[in-house]
């Protein structure tokens, strides 16, 4: 069975996003160790779970990376990855969705993810997408959270963690220590 999993960037006190809702790359402590181990992590996932916003940024974004003279080489292997990706998007106000291998869906979350899970193939991932995390955490689907920390405090936003209505228990399988001063934690549901 596929797993669902959850790779995010905190903030030390918790915050994904910024006051404004922006996810600022800028306060994420980004560099060649983090992109090593976003690529680790990437490479066990064949599809990207996301909401309707993220979906809409990703799309804005990625699609003109490999055109772009002044992208890294890692932003032109993540945007060659995502290519081909298989991408769900879930959403009760897009009408469509038109990026290469995505797919719309827009009622029953629940019994689409389980259904997923199902099927043949490497893990899935939601990739950003807080808000949509929160809702597939309040339904107990998300497997594992693969969590980078960055030392920064930012004060104020959207929490790692919201509207939990019940205690879900979680078994750390791994963590590590960036030289930026990150941490990389990965917590097991336990079921």
């Amino acid at each position: 069975m596929r797993k669902l999993v959850l790779f995010l960037h905190a903030s030390l006190d918790g915050f994904v996003e910024g006051p404004n809702g922006e996810m600022d790359i800028g306060w994420i402590s980004y560099d060649a160790d983090l992109e090593k181990h976003a690529k680790e992590i990437l490479s066990t996932a064949d599809t990207v779970i996301w909401g309707r916003a993220t979906y809409q940024g990703m799309h804005a974004y990625w699609p003109s990376v490999p055109s772009n003279p002044s992208a890294t080489q890692h932003e032109r292997d993540h945007a060659e990855w995502i290519e081909k990706t298989t991408k769900i998007v879930f959403s009760t106000t897009l009408e469509k969705v038109e990026w290469n291998n995505s797919r719309l869906v827009k009622e029953d979350v629940e019994e689409e993810i389980k259904n997923l899970k199902q099927q043949q193939g490497k893990d899935m991932v939601i990739l950003g997408s807080p808000r949509f995390a929160h809702h597939l955490m309040q339904l107990d689907l998300i497997d594992e959270y693969k969590i980078t920390v960055s030392p920064v405090l930012i004060g104020s936003g959207l929490p790692l963690f919201q509207g939990l209505k019940e205690k879900i228990n979680l078994k750390l399988i791994e963590n590590k220590t960036f030289d930026s001063g990150a941490i990389g934690l990965v917590y097991q549901t336990v079921r």
